[in-house]
């Protein structure tokens, strides 16, 4: 009799696990950057190198499950919780170049025994890690081959992604609704024109983003008109006399990390720059990359941002 109980019991234990227990057993496909990715069950050893994933794997309660970090996770990105879970991993390297690109070796990489890599980088291609069976996931925002101009919806999506590949669809489902509202919330019409930049510290490239960056649908909502949104591409170098010419209201400029006031100075310490009516006016707002670049949870926040900065 004990021995019926204790077997109802497991029966009863193993469907609850519903979504976990298909993960195990059904192999789930998603498209990622145009390729197909299988994964015979949900990953358990993820190593990441871009910080982007942070926000969905949190929201969809895997962070447990990063083994290592590489790349910049900076503090202002993450709640005390999230903050928590990011000490527990241990970070392999966070050096990058003046771009922002991360450098470490695939030797590195592929010695913690991934069975998921998060953020492909210059050396460590999908093409590499599929060469030793390690699957690899990409933001699509950051994919050479999607060609489409990036929305909130492309959030929702990517949320919808991971909850499939992780086996938390209604974690998913959860996360994807409070997002929504929150975007819904933003009514700010600030009703001028804005140019979002990404400068280099120290001297060098000033890169502005078109209308194939998530700048430009971040802006539309906060009620801004970007100056490059004629502009058929994701982010590409800009001169002085180009931004000049077309005069921004605001300027946000983003950076991977370090002192903002050092972004700051990066472009107000352009020759001309003192012309610029964003300069004049001291309408210029420092923003952590990742809160608006590429689609992600993020960049939520960061419309939140820009709509507190400049909405009043």
């Amino acid at each position: 009799m004990k021995k019926a109980f204790l077997a109802m019991v497991l029966l009863v234990a193993g469907c609850g696990g519903g979504e976990t227990a298909a993960a195990q057993t059904e192999p789930v496909t998603v498209t990622n950057c145009g390729a197909e990715v299988t994964f015979e069950k949900a990953p358990q050893r993820i190593v990441m190198l871009k910080s982007a994933a942070v926000p969905y794997l949190h929201d969809l309660g895997v962070m447990d499950r990063v083994t290592a970090r590489a790349g910049q996770y900076p503090k202002d990105y993450y709640d005390a919780a999230t903050l928590a879970e990011l000490d527990k991993v241990p970070l392999l390297t966070d050096k990058t170049d003046t771009r922002g690109h991360l450098q470490i070796s695939k030797e590195v990489v592929i010695s913690q025994q991934p069975d998921l890599v998060l953020g492909e980088v210059d050396n460590l291609s999908r093409d590499t890690l599929s060469a030793v069976d390690i699957p690899l996931l990409e933001e699509p925002a950051l994919c050479d081959t999607t060609g489409a101009k990036p929305t909130f919806d492309d959030i929702y999506a990517q949320m919808t992604m991971y909850g499939k590949v992780f086996s938390r669809g209604e974690q998913a489902t959860a996360a994807i609704d409070a997002l929504k509202q929150r975007v819904s919330t933003i009514t700010a019409k600030i009703g001028k024109t804005a140019a979002v930049l990404y400068p280099t510290v120290g001297g060098g490239v000033t890169y502005a983003y078109g209308n194939q960056s998530m700048a430009d649908p971040q802006l539309k909502a906060a009620g801004l008109t970007n100056v490059f949104a004629d502009t058929e591409e994701r982010v590409f170098e800009v001169t002085t006399e180009e931004l000049l010419g077309r005069n921004p209201d605001i300027l946000i400029l983003l950076y991977s990390d370090g002192d903002p006031k050092a972004v700051e100075q990066a472009v107000t310490g352009l020759p001309g720059a003192e012309n610029l009516t964003a300069v004049k006016n001291g309408d210029v707002m420092p923003q952590l990359f990742n809160f608006t670049e590429p689609p992600s949870p993020l960049a939520v926040t960061g419309l939140e941002r820009i709509v507190q900065r400049f909405g009043q």
